[in-house]
Protein backbone atom coordinates (compact mmCIF):
# COMPACT_ATOMS: atom_id res chain seq x y z
CA UNK A 1 0.00 0.00 0.00
CA UNK A 2 2.76 2.63 0.98
CA UNK A 3 4.68 1.86 -2.04
CA UNK A 4 1.78 2.92 -4.54
CA UNK A 5 0.97 5.73 -1.83
CA UNK A 6 4.73 7.38 -2.51
CA UNK A 7 4.93 6.56 -6.32
CA UNK A 8 1.52 8.67 -6.51
CA UNK A 9 2.63 11.46 -4.73
CA UNK A 10 5.98 11.20 -6.47
CA UNK A 11 3.78 11.74 -10.00
CA UNK A 12 1.93 14.84 -8.56
CA UNK A 13 5.19 16.01 -7.89
CA UNK A 14 6.38 15.44 -11.46
CA UNK A 15 3.68 16.53 -13.22
CA UNK A 16 3.56 20.11 -11.14
CA UNK A 17 7.31 20.64 -11.64
CA UNK A 18 6.85 19.85 -15.36
CA UNK A 19 4.13 22.54 -15.32
CA UNK A 20 6.36 24.57 -14.08
CA UNK A 21 8.79 24.25 -16.11
CA UNK A 22 6.47 25.11 -19.18
CA UNK A 23 5.88 27.80 -17.38
CA UNK A 24 8.74 29.26 -17.31
CA UNK A 25 9.85 28.53 -20.94
CA UNK A 26 6.94 30.27 -22.05
CA UNK A 27 7.63 33.80 -20.40
CA UNK A 28 7.62 36.31 -23.03
CA UNK A 29 7.00 39.82 -23.60
CA UNK A 30 3.36 39.89 -22.76
CA UNK A 31 5.26 39.26 -19.04
CA UNK A 32 7.30 42.46 -19.36
CA UNK A 33 4.14 44.52 -19.84
CA UNK A 34 2.33 42.90 -17.39
CA UNK A 35 5.88 44.19 -15.21
CA UNK A 36 6.08 47.43 -16.54
CA UNK A 37 2.35 47.95 -16.50
CA UNK A 38 2.27 47.56 -12.49
CA UNK A 39 5.17 49.43 -11.83
CA UNK A 40 3.69 52.50 -13.83
CA UNK A 41 0.47 52.44 -11.77
CA UNK A 42 -0.74 55.09 -9.88
CA UNK A 43 -2.78 53.27 -7.59
CA UNK A 44 -2.76 49.92 -6.22
CA UNK A 45 -2.61 46.22 -7.09
CA UNK A 46 -6.30 44.46 -6.47
CA UNK A 47 -5.63 40.81 -7.31
CA UNK A 48 -8.87 38.80 -7.54
CA UNK A 49 -10.12 35.38 -8.49
CA UNK A 50 -13.00 32.41 -6.90
CA UNK A 51 -12.06 29.39 -5.16
CA UNK A 52 -9.19 27.98 -5.58
CA UNK A 53 -7.30 30.46 -7.57
CA UNK A 54 -8.78 33.04 -5.14
CA UNK A 55 -6.96 31.40 -2.24
CA UNK A 56 -3.96 31.79 -4.34
CA UNK A 57 -4.86 35.43 -5.26
CA UNK A 58 -4.42 36.35 -1.60
CA UNK A 59 -1.03 35.01 -1.51
CA UNK A 60 -0.01 36.87 -4.57
CA UNK A 61 -1.70 39.89 -2.97
CA UNK A 62 0.58 39.28 0.13
CA UNK A 63 3.66 38.89 -1.54
CA UNK A 64 3.16 41.81 -3.53
CA UNK A 65 2.19 44.32 -0.73
CA UNK A 66 4.95 42.52 1.32
CA UNK A 67 7.87 43.12 -1.40
CA UNK A 68 7.00 46.89 -1.88
CA UNK A 69 4.21 46.84 -4.08
CA UNK A 70 1.02 47.75 -2.49
CA UNK A 71 -1.63 45.25 -3.34
CA UNK A 72 -4.52 43.90 -1.97
CA UNK A 73 -7.04 41.07 -2.30
CA UNK A 74 -10.70 41.32 -3.77
CA UNK A 75 -13.49 38.82 -3.86
CA UNK A 76 -15.16 38.99 -6.88
CA UNK A 77 -18.77 37.88 -5.30
CA UNK A 78 -18.19 40.23 -2.83
CA UNK A 79 -17.04 42.80 -5.73
CA UNK A 80 -20.86 42.62 -7.09
CA UNK A 81 -22.15 43.44 -4.45
CA UNK A 82 -20.30 46.47 -3.26
CA UNK A 83 -17.06 45.96 -2.67
CA UNK A 84 -15.99 47.17 -6.27
CA UNK A 85 -15.46 51.08 -4.18
CA UNK A 86 -12.28 49.66 -3.43
CA UNK A 87 -11.28 49.62 -6.82
CA UNK A 88 -9.90 53.50 -8.17
CA UNK A 89 -8.56 55.06 -11.14
CA UNK A 90 -5.28 54.22 -11.47
CA UNK A 91 -5.64 50.79 -10.18
CA UNK A 92 -4.17 47.52 -11.70
CA UNK A 93 -6.58 44.65 -11.54
CA UNK A 94 -5.51 41.47 -12.22
CA UNK A 95 -7.90 38.67 -12.72
CA UNK A 96 -7.12 35.07 -12.21
CA UNK A 97 -9.64 32.14 -13.88
CA UNK A 98 -7.75 29.49 -15.22
CA UNK A 99 -11.31 28.81 -17.32
CA UNK A 100 -11.23 32.45 -18.51
CA UNK A 101 -14.64 31.99 -17.77
CA UNK A 102 -15.33 31.94 -14.40
CA UNK A 103 -18.98 33.96 -14.17
CA UNK A 104 -18.09 35.91 -10.77
CA UNK A 105 -14.95 37.15 -12.18
CA UNK A 106 -16.10 38.30 -15.90
CA UNK A 107 -19.14 39.49 -14.44
CA UNK A 108 -17.07 42.58 -12.61
CA UNK A 109 -14.65 43.31 -16.04
CA UNK A 110 -17.21 45.42 -17.18
CA UNK A 111 -17.01 48.00 -13.96
CA UNK A 112 -13.37 47.37 -14.17
CA UNK A 113 -13.25 49.25 -17.05
CA UNK A 114 -15.46 51.56 -16.40
CA UNK A 115 -13.62 52.66 -13.08
CA UNK A 116 -10.53 53.30 -15.37
CA UNK A 117 -8.33 50.31 -13.94
CA UNK A 118 -6.35 48.17 -16.22
CA UNK A 119 -6.75 44.81 -16.31
CA UNK A 120 -3.94 41.74 -16.22
CA UNK A 121 -6.14 39.24 -17.36
CA UNK A 122 -4.57 35.32 -16.58
CA UNK A 123 -5.72 32.41 -17.60
CA UNK A 124 -5.00 28.92 -18.95
CA UNK A 125 -7.46 29.68 -21.94
CA UNK A 126 -6.04 32.41 -24.56
CA UNK A 127 -9.09 32.60 -26.12
CA UNK A 128 -11.68 32.95 -22.87
CA UNK A 129 -13.85 36.06 -22.10
CA UNK A 130 -11.01 36.87 -19.62
CA UNK A 131 -7.81 36.70 -21.91
CA UNK A 132 -9.31 38.40 -24.56
CA UNK A 133 -10.82 41.63 -22.24
CA UNK A 134 -7.26 42.56 -20.55
CA UNK A 135 -4.33 45.06 -21.71
CA UNK A 136 -2.63 42.13 -20.69
CA UNK A 137 -3.02 38.75 -20.94
CA UNK A 138 -0.49 35.88 -18.54
CA UNK A 139 -0.67 32.18 -19.96
CA UNK A 140 -1.00 30.00 -17.10
CA UNK A 141 -1.76 27.09 -19.49
CA UNK A 142 -0.80 23.67 -18.34
CA UNK A 143 -0.83 20.00 -19.78
CA UNK A 144 -2.77 18.47 -17.42
CA UNK A 145 -3.58 18.54 -13.28
CA UNK A 146 -2.18 16.19 -10.71
CA UNK A 147 -5.52 15.14 -9.62
CA UNK A 148 -5.75 12.11 -11.62
CA UNK A 149 -9.65 12.62 -11.75
CA UNK A 150 -8.96 16.07 -13.89
CA UNK A 151 -10.86 17.60 -12.04
CA UNK A 152 -9.22 19.37 -8.95
CA UNK A 153 -6.73 22.23 -9.34
CA UNK A 154 -3.47 21.59 -8.63
CA UNK A 155 -0.73 22.38 -11.41
CA UNK A 156 -2.96 25.14 -12.23
CA UNK A 157 -2.68 26.42 -9.04
CA UNK A 158 0.99 25.78 -8.33
CA UNK A 159 1.45 27.50 -11.84
CA UNK A 160 -0.80 30.37 -11.03
CA UNK A 161 1.21 31.16 -7.84
CA UNK A 162 4.35 30.54 -9.36
CA UNK A 163 3.17 33.49 -11.70
CA UNK A 164 2.08 35.87 -8.93
CA UNK A 165 5.89 34.79 -7.30
CA UNK A 166 7.28 35.68 -10.71
CA UNK A 167 5.60 39.49 -10.82
CA UNK A 168 6.28 39.99 -7.53
CA UNK A 169 9.77 39.41 -8.03
CA UNK A 170 10.22 41.43 -11.06
CA UNK A 171 8.78 44.36 -9.37
CA UNK A 172 10.34 44.09 -6.11
CA UNK A 173 13.64 44.32 -8.50
CA UNK A 174 12.64 47.31 -10.47
CA UNK A 175 11.64 48.85 -7.43
CA UNK A 176 14.81 48.33 -5.91
CA UNK A 177 13.47 46.77 -2.82
CA UNK A 178 16.16 45.99 -0.05
CA UNK A 179 16.32 43.95 2.94
CA UNK A 180 15.79 46.78 4.90
CA UNK A 181 12.74 48.17 3.39
CA UNK A 182 11.48 44.31 3.92
CA UNK A 183 11.93 44.40 7.06
CA UNK A 184 10.29 47.38 7.37
CA UNK A 185 6.77 45.50 6.74
CA UNK A 186 7.98 42.60 9.53
CA UNK A 187 9.09 44.58 12.30
CA UNK A 188 6.81 42.15 14.94
CA UNK A 189 8.82 38.57 13.10
CA UNK A 190 12.43 36.93 13.92
CA UNK A 191 13.25 38.56 10.43
CA UNK A 192 12.55 42.13 11.16
CA UNK A 193 14.56 42.05 14.46
CA UNK A 194 17.11 40.87 12.57
CA UNK A 195 17.24 43.67 9.56
CA UNK A 196 15.69 46.22 12.06
CA UNK A 197 17.43 46.21 15.62
CA UNK A 198 20.72 47.86 16.17
CA UNK A 199 23.74 47.03 18.61
CA UNK A 200 22.71 50.50 20.21
CA UNK A 201 19.39 49.42 20.67
CA UNK A 202 20.39 46.29 22.88
CA UNK A 203 23.56 47.37 24.35
CA UNK A 204 24.46 48.48 27.99
CA UNK A 205 25.79 52.18 28.20
CA UNK A 206 26.90 54.58 30.75
CA UNK A 207 27.73 53.05 34.44
CA UNK A 208 26.26 49.56 33.29
CA UNK A 209 29.57 49.50 31.29
CA UNK A 210 32.09 46.84 33.26
CA UNK A 211 35.16 49.04 33.39
CA UNK A 212 38.69 49.00 35.35
CA UNK A 213 41.42 51.26 34.46
CA UNK A 214 45.08 49.40 33.55
CA UNK A 215 46.35 49.86 37.28
CA UNK A 216 43.13 48.79 39.27
CA UNK A 217 43.67 46.00 41.40
CA UNK A 218 42.29 42.66 40.29
CA UNK A 219 40.36 42.71 43.87
CA UNK A 220 38.39 45.38 42.57
CA UNK A 221 37.99 44.60 39.09
CA UNK A 222 36.73 41.07 40.34
CA UNK A 223 33.66 43.00 42.43
CA UNK A 224 33.16 45.04 38.60
CA UNK A 225 33.06 41.81 36.64
CA UNK A 226 30.94 40.31 39.77
CA UNK A 227 28.46 43.61 40.17
CA UNK A 228 28.04 44.02 36.08
CA UNK A 229 26.74 40.47 35.65
CA UNK A 230 28.17 40.13 31.84
CA UNK A 231 31.32 37.63 32.84
CA UNK A 232 33.97 40.54 31.61
CA UNK A 233 35.44 43.59 32.41
CA UNK A 234 36.88 46.06 29.80
CA UNK A 235 40.48 47.89 30.98
CA UNK A 236 40.89 51.29 29.59
CA UNK A 237 44.31 53.16 29.62
CA UNK A 238 44.70 56.91 31.16
CA UNK A 239 42.81 58.85 28.78
CA UNK A 240 39.68 56.24 28.80
CA UNK A 241 40.55 54.18 25.69
CA UNK A 242 40.27 50.48 25.82
CA UNK A 243 43.14 48.55 25.83
CA UNK A 244 42.02 45.43 27.01
CA UNK A 245 39.69 42.83 28.40
CA UNK A 246 39.71 40.50 31.28
CA UNK A 247 36.65 37.53 31.18
CA UNK A 248 35.24 34.83 33.72
CA UNK A 249 37.66 32.66 31.31
CA UNK A 250 41.07 34.27 31.92
CA UNK A 251 40.62 34.57 35.61
CA UNK A 252 39.53 30.54 35.74
CA UNK A 253 42.96 30.07 33.47
CA UNK A 254 45.13 31.90 35.65
CA UNK A 255 43.98 30.56 38.74
CA UNK A 256 44.33 27.02 37.35
CA UNK A 257 48.17 28.24 36.76
CA UNK A 258 48.20 29.14 40.04
CA UNK A 259 48.70 32.85 39.47
CA UNK A 260 47.60 35.05 42.72
CA UNK A 261 45.64 37.58 40.84
CA UNK A 262 44.22 39.47 44.12
CA UNK A 263 46.80 42.06 44.36
CA UNK A 264 47.74 41.84 40.59
CA UNK A 265 47.38 44.84 38.43
CA UNK A 266 44.58 44.38 36.27
CA UNK A 267 46.77 45.76 33.18
CA UNK A 268 49.30 42.95 33.65
CA UNK A 269 45.70 40.37 33.34
CA UNK A 270 44.03 41.92 30.50
CA UNK A 271 44.13 40.50 26.97
CA UNK A 272 45.11 42.66 24.33
CA UNK A 273 43.10 43.97 21.16
CA UNK A 274 39.47 42.89 22.56
CA UNK A 275 36.75 42.27 19.37
CA UNK A 276 34.24 45.28 19.33
CA UNK A 277 32.04 46.52 16.85
CA UNK A 278 30.06 49.94 15.85
CA UNK A 279 27.15 51.09 17.53
CA UNK A 280 25.39 51.49 14.24
CA UNK A 281 25.59 47.98 13.27
CA UNK A 282 22.86 45.58 12.86
CA UNK A 283 22.43 43.32 16.19
CA UNK A 284 22.54 40.22 14.21
CA UNK A 285 26.38 41.14 12.94
CA UNK A 286 27.13 41.27 16.61
CA UNK A 287 26.05 38.11 16.62
CA UNK A 288 27.90 36.82 14.17
CA UNK A 289 30.96 38.32 15.21
CA UNK A 290 30.30 36.73 18.61
CA UNK A 291 29.83 33.35 17.06
CA UNK A 292 33.25 34.04 14.85
CA UNK A 293 35.10 34.17 17.72
CA UNK A 294 33.72 32.14 19.98
CA UNK A 295 32.89 35.24 22.21
CA UNK A 296 29.82 36.19 24.08
CA UNK A 297 30.59 39.90 24.45
CA UNK A 298 31.50 42.73 22.43
CA UNK A 299 32.53 46.28 23.34
CA UNK A 300 30.92 48.85 21.74
CA UNK A 301 32.14 52.20 19.62
CA UNK A 302 30.75 55.08 17.84
CA UNK A 303 32.69 54.36 15.13
CA UNK A 304 35.52 51.97 13.71
CA UNK A 305 38.38 54.77 14.96
CA UNK A 306 36.55 54.80 18.45
CA UNK A 307 38.97 54.30 21.37
CA UNK A 308 36.72 54.72 24.20
CA UNK A 309 33.77 52.34 24.59
CA UNK A 310 29.96 54.04 24.46
CA UNK A 311 28.83 50.60 25.48
CA UNK A 312 28.57 46.56 25.54
CA UNK A 313 26.47 43.56 24.27
CA UNK A 314 26.56 40.32 25.78
CA UNK A 315 25.35 37.71 23.99
CA UNK A 316 22.12 37.33 26.78
CA UNK A 317 20.84 40.46 24.78
CA UNK A 318 20.61 38.77 21.55
CA UNK A 319 18.61 35.92 23.01
CA UNK A 320 16.36 37.99 24.64
CA UNK A 321 15.69 40.15 21.51
CA UNK A 322 15.13 36.62 19.73
CA UNK A 323 17.78 36.73 17.28
CA UNK A 324 19.15 33.75 18.47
Amino acid sequence: MFPVILEEAKRVIRIEAEALAALAESLNGEFERAVELIFAAQGRVVVTGMGKSGIICQKIAATMASTGTPAFFLHPAEGIHGDLGMIMRGDVVIAVSHSGETDEVLRILPIIKRLGAQLVSMSGNRNSTLAKAGDVFLDIAIKEEACPLGLAPTASTTATLAMGDALAVALLLKRGFRAEDFALFHPGGSLGKKLLLKVEDLMHKGNAIPLVTTDTLMRKALFEITSKGLGIVGVSDENGCLVGVITDGDLRRALEKGVDIINMEAGLLMVRNPKRIVSSELAAKALQRMELYSITSLFVFENDCGEKPVGIIHLHDLLKAGLA
